[in-house]
């Protein structure tokens, strides 16, 4: 199945309200970033069990870890769960800069080193978002 299918899939079987802020992030981050890859996690691992929520990833971020070694990832990502959506901004080297830049603008959300979490898209300044994840995009590895 192709990664949009996957996609697609993944939103409709969302509670309404958050298929609609679903298709709404999706819409607003494929037009920040026209053409970017598309990544869909299921969120299970390999032996079939589910281990986190599924995942909507855009963009490629590159990790280096510590041996040396490095995993190609999203750049920025969205999920759905049980309490709201979270937007996932990968690649910042300083772990507070989404709370010190965006954290008292963006509205009902809890902002954290790389992760915005919100109820519905009516509680934010999608605005405010929207200029986090040009950011996001915006970092070099």
């Amino acid at each position: 199945m192709k990664v949009q299918d996957q996609i697609k899939e993944y939103i409709s079987s969302l509670p309404e309200t958050k298929q609609i802020d679903m298709q709404e992030l999706n819409r607003i981050i494929l037009q920040v970033k026209p053409g970017c890859k598309l990544w869909f996690l299921d969120g299970k691992n390999s032996e079939n069990k589910v281990v986190s929520n599924p995942n909507i990833g855009y963009g490629t971020h590159t990790i280096q870890y510590s041996d040396g070694s490095t995993k190609e990832f999203y750049k920025i990502g969205i999920s759905a769960n049980t309490t709201g959506i979270s937007v996932y901004i990968m690649g910042h080297a300083d772990k507070t800069f989404l709370v010190k830049t965006y954290g008292e603008k963006i509205g009902k959300a809890n902002v954290t080193g790389y992760c915005i979490k919100f109820k519905a898209l009516k509680d934010i300044n999608v605005d405010v978002l929207i200029e986090a994840i040009q950011n996001g995009f915006d970092i070099q590895n």
